[in-house]
């Protein structure tokens, strides 16, 4: 039988879904263990990894987003390639993007996030931030559950990110579509490598278009700041160069801060008391979130290509070299923490884990996951009694089934079916009103008793799903009589789980409240003509 440690890392569903006895296995042969058949060398030492990521004078980026498994577009020939290296950066998978980006290029073009990710515009979108993790919360529990990476993580984090970047409100259903729609960095369910850029090249298309604008019109708002920076030296970037930032900074950010919540959820449905000891001292969350970042951390690899004669550790690393950094076995490492595998609420220097990386290309984004997937966290205690796994699709306790993505890059659930149980303390939602009156649920179509034209049930903008808004033939009629076309446009709303009056909080322009008000009366009217 073949040993786990010489099985094929980047082509094996089944150890990049749990990934972790292989890297134990890697590392019984040392922290730093070159394959004799791919020529990779696997980086599993938490000093080891970290000194090859401060090393940016010998080590290239260029490989981080295709990884270490795909060929090189040259034969690297000498002591020294970085001349090869950049003569062929366009030939990477992603070697145009922040996180492949070296030396001058790449502090260049950081710099500009400087503007992004301020604490006064973080504070600014922790109110966002709020009211979105609120309106999606109280849809979810007003159900009684809900699927928590498509109908809360994924929506979730990308209308965060997009209003932090400012994109308009009537594209953002184009762009959470594209991004469901693609398959998750480093997947080996796609056909074709390049399908994982798919998303990000439709992206864009729109960003250029934006840019463009903001340029030839600015305005007072972060896209035109974006579009108009100019870098240290006082020169103009290029937009295409901000059309590749923004664009990754959507596709990237949006993925691995949506997989964080559901690595964190399970810690959270799982650990014995946990979740009430958060929700009587919600202040323990972000010590919650360093632990759960240390063992299950959304990136578990990152990547470099030596492009000068080095070592790492006693290692002789030539040019040419491309190294896998297992973040995730670093952080697990037993030299570095103590009992590794255990959940630990107050790890000594737990900050110090890599799960954001470290040196120069340290996740930029991370204030913004760490604050995001607090507020969420918060509201989900707040707004519950418990929470549980769906014993009808994840199996009954101890005997659990839940199945990670296969991604030699991202850590994270393909799924999670959660069970609600509201709080006594906070306020019944509409439309839990109606559950606990005995009525008709407003989440779903009802037994329609009326006439054709009227609605099938009592709806409002408030309480009601915009998808079952649009699947009343007479609710629809109405809506497209004070919105017209939104039944036939994919962009209105950011999601049809929501409600027009939640979608109205990041789109004020489209959903006025004088025109709510009156499809609230005109709903009204409908349901009392058939009394």
């Amino acid at each position: 039988m073949q040993a786990l440690a010489d099985r094929d890392y980047f082509s094996d569903h089944s150890i990049l879904r749990d990934p972790y006895a292989y890297f134990e296995a890697i590392r019984a042969r040392g922290p730093i263990y070159r394959n004799p058949d791919s020529g990779i060398v696997f980086v599993t030492g938490f000093d080891e990894i970290l000194s090859v990521l401060k090393n940016t004078e010998d080590f290239s980026s260029v490989i981080a987003p295709q990884g270490p498994a795909a060929s090189l577009p040259f034969t690297p020939e000498g002591a020294d390639i970085k001349a090869q290296i950049e003569a062929h950066r366009t030939e990477f998978l992603g070697g145009d993007l922040l996180v492949a980006y070296d030396d001058l290029p790449h502090s260049f073009s950081r710099s500009l996030l400087g503007r992004l990710f301020t604490p006064s515009r973080l504070k600014a979108s922790e109110q966002f931030i709020a009211e979105i993790s609120d309106a999606l919360l109280k849809d979810a529990v007003g159900q009684g559950g809900c699927e928590l990476v498509k109908d809360i993580a994924t929506p979730f984090v990308t209308m965060v990110i997009a209003d932090l970047l400012g994109v308009p409100a009537e594209d953002r259903q184009f762009f959470m579509e594209a991004i469901e729609a693609g398959p998750p960095p480093g997947s080996l369910n796609s056909d074709d490598l390049l399908e994982q850029n798919r998303p990000l090249v439709i992206m864009a298309t729109y960003f250029i278009q934006y840019v463009q604008d903001r340029r030839d019109n600015p305005r007072d708002d972060i896209l035109s700041e974006l579009s108009n920076a100019t870098f240290p030296d006082g020169s103009m970037p290029d937009a295409m160069e901000i059309v590749r930032l923004a664009t990754f900074l959507f596709g990237a950010g949006q993925d691995t801060s949506a997989k964080l919540l559901g690595n964190a959820m399970r810690f959270i449905v799982e650990q014995p008391g946990l979740q009430q000891k958060l929700r009587d001292d919600p202040a323990l969350i972000p010590a919650l979130l360093e632990e759960v970042l240390r063992l299950e951390g959304s990136t578990k690899m990152t990547a470099r290509l030596a492009r000068k004669d080095t070592r790492i550790g006693d290692l002789p690393v030539p040019a040419g070299t491309k190294v896998m950094l297992a973040l995730a076995a670093a952080n697990r490492d037993p030299r570095r923490w103590t009992d590794p595998e255990a959940f630990l609420f107050d790890r000594p220097r737990i900050k110090e884990h890599l799960a954001f990386g470290r040196g120069a290309h340290v996740c930029a984004g991370a204030p913004l996951a760490r604050a995001e997937v607090r507020v969420i966290l918060e509201k989900f205690l707040a707004h519950t009694s418990n929470i549980d796994l769906d014993a009808e699709k994840h199996g009954p306790p101890g005997d659990r089934h839940l199945d990670y993505e296969a991604s030699f890059i991202i850590r994270g659930l393909e799924k999670m079916h959660l069970k609600l149980t509201p709080s006594k303390t906070v306020p019944l939602t509409a439309a839990e009103g109606v559950k606990k009156a005995g009525l008709k649920s407003l989440f779903g179509r009802g037994t329609k008793t009326g006439k054709a034209d009227e609605p099938a049930q009592s709806y409002s903008t408030g309480a009601t799903k915009i998808g079952v808004l649009l699947g009343d033939p007479a609710a629809r009629a109405i809506l497209d009589r004070y919105f017209p076309g939104v039944s036939g446009d994919p962009r209105i709303g950011m999601a049809k789980g929501m409600t027009l009056r939640t979608v109205q909080k990041f789109a004020p322009e489209l959903f006025t409240a004088e025109a709510l008000d009156a499809v609230d009366a005109e709903l009204a009217k409908a349901t009392g003509a058939k009394g």
